[in-house]
């Protein structure tokens, strides 16, 4: 199938993303690890002009435009013809991004089959973030109470400080929950008007949610 997820900071979007990678055999689009891997010299190769302006954007802590990340879309188009369908995470943003997807679609001869939405009451947001904590060393991530360290305060992995993010202060999160409300209340509008808004519950474990996910794209698919 072709997916497109929505889903808050938060939420487990990418986990799903993963598993729906793993399982189901589309092909991942992530702009998020796009730009993460580019940042941190991962990628491996030279950067494309639209990646290296995006990282400029980035290390001034702007929003990257939209021209930009649609050209590194385009310059990843082959992910929309895998012939096991495709799931884009982190795109589009916006519902001028949306439109200019259809348009990107439209030049591939393919389309999207149902853009799902991870929901989850915002107190339960800010709990799973504030919660997290992220290894100094190694970037493994935990949780003071779903996924403690053995010894608290260090990594499991590393031996590394475990320390909470800025962004993910309690404070912090509320701002990025209202930044994001703006944003995609929107663009929800946007494909639920097309009938391909799919709502599922966020709640529960990681196995639960791809379950309740595989039900609701049941009727999607042809």
């Amino acid at each position: 199938m072709r997916l497109v997820l929505l889903g808050a900071p938060g939420v487990g979007k990418g986990t799903q993303a993963e598993l729906i990678h793993e399982r189901l055999g589309a092909c991942q689009l992530s702009t998020g690890d796009v730009f993460r891997a580019a940042k941190s010299g991962c990628g491996g190769g030279e950067l494309s002009p639209a990646l290296t302006e995006a990282l400029q954007f980035m290390r001034r802590g702007e929003l990257v435009p939209d021209a930009t990340v649609l050209q590194i879309v385009r310059e990843r188009a082959g992910c929309l013809r895998c012939q096991g369908g495709f799931l884009l995470d982190g795109f589009p943003r916006t519902v001028a991004q949306a439109e200019a997807l259809d348009r990107i679609c439209a030049e591939h001869k393919t389309g999207i089959d149902a853009v799902i939405s991870y929901e989850l009451p915002i107190e339960k947001i800010v709990s799973r973030l504030s919660g997290r904590r992220t290894c100094e060393k190694c970037k493994a991530v935990y949780h003071v109470e779903s996924r403690p360290s053995k010894t608290p305060g260090v990594c499991d992995h590393c031996g590394g400080n475990l320390v909470q993010r800025e962004d993910d202060r309690p404070e912090a999160v509320r701002v990025r929950m209202e930044a994001y409300e703006r944003s995609t209340a929107p663009l929800a509008d946007y494909y639920s008007r097309r009938g391909l808004l799919v709502r599922v519950s966020a709640e529960g474990t990681p196995e639960d949610i791809f379950e309740r996910t595989c039900e609701a794209l049941v009727p999607k698919k042809g």
